[in-house]
Protein backbone atom coordinates (compact mmCIF):
# COMPACT_ATOMS: atom_id res chain seq x y z
CA UNK A 1 0.00 0.00 0.00
CA UNK A 2 1.16 3.65 -0.46
CA UNK A 3 -0.32 6.61 1.22
CA UNK A 4 -1.50 8.10 -1.83
CA UNK A 5 -3.79 4.81 -2.34
CA UNK A 6 -4.46 5.47 1.52
CA UNK A 7 -5.91 9.22 0.62
CA UNK A 8 -7.81 8.41 -2.24
CA UNK A 9 -9.99 5.57 -0.29
CA UNK A 10 -10.45 8.22 2.30
CA UNK A 11 -11.38 10.51 -0.64
CA UNK A 12 -13.53 7.85 -2.27
CA UNK A 13 -15.99 8.66 0.76
CA UNK A 14 -16.36 11.74 -0.42
CA UNK A 15 -14.79 15.79 -0.16
CA UNK A 16 -12.34 16.36 2.58
CA UNK A 17 -9.98 19.21 3.39
CA UNK A 18 -6.32 18.68 4.13
CA UNK A 19 -7.31 18.93 8.06
CA UNK A 20 -10.02 16.30 7.73
CA UNK A 21 -7.96 13.81 5.84
CA UNK A 22 -5.19 14.03 8.06
CA UNK A 23 -7.49 13.39 10.51
CA UNK A 24 -9.37 10.43 9.33
CA UNK A 25 -5.90 8.83 8.49
CA UNK A 26 -5.20 9.24 12.20
CA UNK A 27 -8.17 7.34 13.36
CA UNK A 28 -8.91 4.71 11.13
CA UNK A 29 -5.49 3.89 9.30
CA UNK A 30 -2.40 5.20 11.13
CA UNK A 31 -2.14 1.71 13.51
CA UNK A 32 -1.12 0.01 10.39
CA UNK A 33 0.43 2.86 8.28
CA UNK A 34 1.98 5.98 9.75
CA UNK A 35 2.78 9.08 7.95
CA UNK A 36 2.99 12.31 8.63
CA UNK A 37 0.66 15.55 8.20
CA UNK A 38 3.62 16.97 5.83
CA UNK A 39 3.27 13.56 4.02
CA UNK A 40 0.01 13.75 3.64
CA UNK A 41 0.16 17.32 2.19
CA UNK A 42 2.97 16.25 -0.14
CA UNK A 43 0.85 13.51 -1.49
CA UNK A 44 -2.21 15.55 -2.25
CA UNK A 45 -0.27 17.98 -3.95
CA UNK A 46 1.61 15.42 -6.39
CA UNK A 47 -2.04 13.75 -6.93
CA UNK A 48 -3.27 16.81 -8.11
CA UNK A 49 -0.95 16.97 -10.52
CA UNK A 50 -1.33 13.42 -11.43
CA UNK A 51 -5.35 14.29 -11.93
CA UNK A 52 -6.25 11.70 -9.42
CA UNK A 53 -7.88 14.66 -7.70
CA UNK A 54 -9.20 18.31 -7.44
CA UNK A 55 -8.97 20.77 -4.88
CA UNK A 56 -11.32 23.85 -4.39
CA UNK A 57 -9.87 27.03 -1.97
CA UNK A 58 -13.22 27.96 0.41
CA UNK A 59 -12.66 31.89 1.56
CA UNK A 60 -13.87 31.73 5.26
CA UNK A 61 -14.66 34.87 7.17
CA UNK A 62 -14.85 34.05 10.38
CA UNK A 63 -11.90 30.85 9.80
CA UNK A 64 -8.93 30.67 8.18
CA UNK A 65 -9.27 29.33 4.52
CA UNK A 66 -9.36 26.22 3.40
CA UNK A 67 -9.06 23.76 0.21
CA UNK A 68 -11.13 20.52 -0.20
CA UNK A 69 -10.41 17.80 -2.39
CA UNK A 70 -12.00 15.78 -4.17
CA UNK A 71 -11.47 12.91 -6.09
CA UNK A 72 -11.46 12.34 -9.94
CA UNK A 73 -12.85 9.97 -11.97
CA UNK A 74 -9.20 9.11 -13.13
CA UNK A 75 -8.26 9.02 -9.04
CA UNK A 76 -11.14 6.44 -8.58
CA UNK A 77 -9.76 4.46 -11.50
CA UNK A 78 -6.48 4.60 -9.73
CA UNK A 79 -7.60 3.24 -6.94
CA UNK A 80 -10.20 0.40 -8.24
CA UNK A 81 -7.00 -0.68 -10.37
CA UNK A 82 -4.49 -0.88 -6.79
CA UNK A 83 -7.48 -2.71 -5.48
CA UNK A 84 -7.37 -5.15 -8.43
CA UNK A 85 -3.81 -6.31 -7.86
CA UNK A 86 -2.95 -9.91 -7.27
CA UNK A 87 -2.30 -10.65 -3.61
CA UNK A 88 1.66 -10.00 -4.01
CA UNK A 89 1.59 -7.67 -0.78
CA UNK A 90 0.24 -10.61 1.39
CA UNK A 91 3.60 -12.36 1.50
CA UNK A 92 4.75 -9.23 2.70
CA UNK A 93 2.59 -8.54 5.10
CA UNK A 94 3.94 -12.01 6.61
CA UNK A 95 7.02 -10.84 7.23
CA UNK A 96 8.32 -9.07 10.59
CA UNK A 97 11.19 -6.55 10.44
CA UNK A 98 11.90 -4.78 13.43
CA UNK A 99 14.58 -3.13 15.13
CA UNK A 100 13.08 -3.57 18.56
CA UNK A 101 12.95 -7.50 18.08
CA UNK A 102 16.42 -7.22 16.74
CA UNK A 103 17.68 -5.46 20.50
CA UNK A 104 15.29 -8.52 22.28
CA UNK A 105 17.28 -11.04 20.20
CA UNK A 106 20.51 -9.74 21.07
CA UNK A 107 20.09 -8.28 24.65
CA UNK A 108 21.66 -11.08 26.37
CA UNK A 109 24.70 -8.82 25.96
CA UNK A 110 22.88 -6.21 28.51
CA UNK A 111 21.46 -6.88 32.23
CA UNK A 112 18.37 -8.83 32.75
CA UNK A 113 17.13 -5.19 34.40
CA UNK A 114 17.88 -3.16 31.21
CA UNK A 115 16.19 -6.22 29.06
CA UNK A 116 13.21 -6.40 31.50
CA UNK A 117 12.99 -2.29 31.57
CA UNK A 118 12.95 -2.73 27.51
CA UNK A 119 10.33 -5.11 27.70
CA UNK A 120 7.79 -3.08 30.20
CA UNK A 121 8.38 -0.33 27.94
CA UNK A 122 7.34 -2.53 25.21
CA UNK A 123 4.23 -3.67 27.26
CA UNK A 124 3.42 -0.04 28.34
CA UNK A 125 3.02 0.76 24.76
CA UNK A 126 0.94 -1.98 24.08
CA UNK A 127 -1.81 -0.96 26.36
CA UNK A 128 -1.25 2.16 25.33
CA UNK A 129 -2.53 1.02 21.57
CA UNK A 130 -4.98 -0.85 22.92
CA UNK A 131 -6.76 2.12 24.36
CA UNK A 132 -6.14 3.80 21.14
CA UNK A 133 -7.97 1.25 19.23
CA UNK A 134 -10.79 2.56 20.93
CA UNK A 135 -10.46 5.71 18.44
CA UNK A 136 -10.48 3.50 15.39
CA UNK A 137 -13.82 1.83 16.05
CA UNK A 138 -15.03 5.34 16.81
CA UNK A 139 -14.08 6.62 13.44
CA UNK A 140 -15.81 3.49 11.96
CA UNK A 141 -19.15 4.20 13.94
CA UNK A 142 -18.71 8.17 12.48
CA UNK A 143 -17.99 7.73 8.90
CA UNK A 144 -19.58 4.51 8.72
CA UNK A 145 -22.68 7.23 8.98
CA UNK A 146 -21.80 9.93 6.85
CA UNK A 147 -21.03 7.84 3.96
CA UNK A 148 -24.04 5.32 4.70
CA UNK A 149 -22.69 2.19 3.44
CA UNK A 150 -22.59 -0.81 5.84
CA UNK A 151 -20.59 -2.97 3.84
CA UNK A 152 -17.51 -0.40 3.74
CA UNK A 153 -17.67 -0.28 7.37
CA UNK A 154 -17.66 -3.50 7.97
CA UNK A 155 -14.73 -4.27 6.41
CA UNK A 156 -12.77 -1.36 8.12
CA UNK A 157 -14.19 -2.91 11.71
CA UNK A 158 -12.59 -6.39 10.21
CA UNK A 159 -9.10 -4.25 9.73
CA UNK A 160 -9.62 -2.60 13.28
CA UNK A 161 -9.95 -5.87 14.51
CA UNK A 162 -6.65 -7.34 12.94
CA UNK A 163 -5.35 -4.19 14.81
CA UNK A 164 -6.86 -5.48 18.22
CA UNK A 165 -5.76 -8.98 18.11
CA UNK A 166 -2.31 -7.66 16.88
CA UNK A 167 -1.75 -5.22 20.37
CA UNK A 168 -3.34 -8.16 22.03
CA UNK A 169 -0.51 -10.45 21.10
CA UNK A 170 1.67 -7.80 21.64
CA UNK A 171 0.78 -8.02 25.37
CA UNK A 172 1.09 -11.63 25.63
CA UNK A 173 4.08 -11.90 24.41
CA UNK A 174 5.56 -8.98 26.40
CA UNK A 175 3.66 -10.94 29.72
CA UNK A 176 5.34 -14.29 28.87
CA UNK A 177 9.27 -12.65 27.92
CA UNK A 178 9.06 -10.60 31.36
CA UNK A 179 7.96 -13.29 33.30
CA UNK A 180 10.56 -16.08 31.52
CA UNK A 181 13.49 -12.94 32.91
CA UNK A 182 11.94 -12.79 35.92
CA UNK A 183 12.30 -16.00 36.86
CA UNK A 184 16.27 -15.59 36.40
CA UNK A 185 16.74 -13.15 38.94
Amino acid sequence: MSLKHGLLGLLNYGPMTGYELDKAFRVSLSFFWQAKTSQIYRELDAMELCGWLTSERIIQSEKPNKRVYTITNSGKEALADWLSLPGSDIDHAMRVKSAFLMRVFFAGETSTEQALKMLRSYRENCLERIKGMNDAYEAISEYGMVISNNKKSKYWEIVALYGDVFFDAGLAWADKAIALLEEEK
